[in-house]
């Protein structure tokens, strides 16, 4: 009896989520925003699971900390790194908007992810779509009670609200929200949560462009080596 497996990771250091997704019948894997410094416990997991990793997704260009993509190419050959087309970064696999990410096809439900694109926080913004299971991976485009800065990177707040309100609300209000960081200690939330509880989302257009230029937040403190590094798959100095 084929079942899908769920696994939710987190990192301390920068507060991100990483999750991995696998068909137990044919044992196709990918891994959502891995973290170079947790790979260890990634890799020991896929392999206690007895996954083949396909893919290793991001959601975006991070800046706070350097992907696990490349170590997990070097540790599980035949994976390929994943990004958005609008990334501007080393990929295998550049996913465009509503195209699907797929594993698990010689099963009888493979698992599928619909992509999104949902730009403000970077260009490359790219959210995915579990609807079988009724959930989205939002990556830092919507946070819970809270969503990406939008203050460098490519930044915009007001692209940022055009899309969450078009390709993230839109979504049945059921639909459980997984984002790629949470500081608070939560793990997940809803779409009907967010729409009608996000202190920053649920405001108006320009009262949400103020509130985001008036964070007055610290320089990320791994930026100037992270952002150099996952532009080349988190492997910067390492080949």
């Amino acid at each position: 009896m084929s079942f899908l497996i769920f696994e939710k990771l987190f990192e301390n250091q920068s507060s991100t989520y990483t999750y991995l997704l696998a068909d137990s019948t044919t044992k196709e894997a990918l891994i959502i925003d891995p973290v170079i410094d947790t790979i260890e416990r990634d890799a020991k997991l896929i392999q206690q699971l007895g996954l083949n990793l396909r893919y290793a997704v991001n959601t975006h260009v991070h800046a706070d900390h350097i992907t696990g993509s490349g170590k997990l190419k070097a540790l599980f050959p035949g994976c390929q790194s994943v990004l958005s087309n609008l990334s501007g970064a080393n990929a295998d696999i550049y996913l465009k908007d509503g195209e699907f990410i797929k594993i698990g096809e010689s099963g009888k439900t493979p698992l599928a992810l619909e992509c999104r694109t949902t730009p403000g926080h970077t260009n490359g913004c790219m959210s995915f779509v579990w609807h079988d299971y009724g959930a989205v991976f939002t990556g830092d485009a919507l946070l819970i009670r809270g969503c990406g800065r939008t203050d460098f990177q490519q930044g915009s707040a007001d692209i940022l609200f055009t899309s969450v309100h078009s390709k993230l609300f839109s979504l049945p209000d059921h639909y459980l929200v997984y984002p790629a960081h949470d500081y608070t200690g939560q793990t997940c939330s809803s779409i009907l949560e967010e729409k009608t509880l996000n202190p920053r989302l649920t405001k108006s257009r320009e009262e949400f462009i103020q509130i985001m230029a008036n964070l007055n937040l610290s320089y990320p403190k791994q930026i100037d080596k992270a952002l150099p590094a996952n532009l080349l798959c988190g492997l910067q100095g390492d080949l």
